[in-house]
């Protein structure tokens, strides 16, 4: 499910976005900085600071992972089925391990969500198909203006 291009967006990028949703339905999105993928169909996400989002995985293991390139403005969306694995967690360390190299001693991982990716589907900007003639090149290119780099 996780393909050798998803794995490579992920590598390129420093943030995701976890979509949950709470007992009563109502969704929520928060960014998350440390992710990586794992064997073949998982995303695994270091719960930093997310209480919110482990709350609402509880009750709804359901979940969408979004990341995109902001110069590329291309991406993914994977959704699937979320766990949570806490410190004293069977599985917790190894999925720890892979994180740590990611967030290095800035900050402990409390716990790790792992997302069980079940559908892919490319993000990407309307201006690909909108705008003829636009590559990946001259996005690049108007996203380093925009953002002054």
């Amino acid at each position: 499910m996780i393909t050798e291009e998803i794995k490579q967006s992920v590598k390129e990028n420093v943030l995701c976005w976890l979509a949950t949703s709470d007992r009563e339905g109502y969704p929520t999105c928060s960014p998350k900085e440390a992710f990586t993928t794992y064997g073949e169909n998982e995303i695994v996400i270091a719960n930093i600071a997310s209480p919110g989002s482990v709350k609402n995985i509880e009750s709804n293991p359901n979940v969408c992972v979004s990341f995109i390139n902001i110069f590329k403005q291309k991406g993914f969306k994977l959704k699937g089925t979320a766990s949570y694995l806490s410190l004293d967690d069977i599985g917790y360390q190894k999925y720890a391990e892979i994180l740590t190299p990611i967030i290095g001693d800035a900050f402990p991982i409390k716990g790790v969500i792992v997302v069980v990716v079940n559908k892919s589907e490319p993000i990407i900007a309307p201006s690909y198909y909108l705008v003829p003639g636009t590559t990946v090149e001259s996005q690049v290119s108007q996203a380093k203006k925009n953002y002054g780099v």
